[in-house]
């Protein structure tokens, strides 16, 4: 599935759940409602995760008395279209802004090995802009 369609009709709350199941990897409803800031009911919960079911963003397994929920989609995929509506809402479109923002909010220093990488980066989308 390309990374637009990951995130394309959920709504705010439905992706708050995303979130939490991607960061768990694994979670009950119980789980996805702990980890939710002003979280609705159980039921709204289990009805939204239903819903996300029906959707095709989770698939369940039965464990013991109750389903636990993961996601369908790989979470590079669905980090890479966070990223992209980010990238899109926010700094219009612009690659400089994006990553300037990342850098400002990072709480921690790039290590010569990160800024290398990066940098290598950079010259091969350098590179590939320039190929006719």
């Amino acid at each position: 599935m390309p990374t637009n369609k990951l995130t394309h009709g959920l709504s705010r709350r439905e992706r708050q759940i995303m979130d939490v199941v991607y960061r768990k990897g694994r979670a009950s409803v119980a789980d996805v409602l702990n980890n939710l800031a002003d979280p609705p009911s159980y039921s709204a919960v289990r009805a939204m995760m239903r819903i996300l079911e029906e959707k095709k963003h989770l698939r369940h397994e039965k464990e013991r008395a109750r389903y636990i929920y993961m996601p369908t989609h790989p979470r590079q995929n669905a980090g890479e279209a966070a990223l992209k509506r980010v990238f899109q809402t926010f700094f219009d479109n612009s690659i400089e802004q994006t990553v300037a923002a990342l850098l400002n909010v990072s709480d921690t220093m790039l290590s010569d090995e990160e800024s290398n990488r990066l940098a290598k980066l950079i010259e091969r989308a350098k590179e590939r802009d320039e190929k006719p």
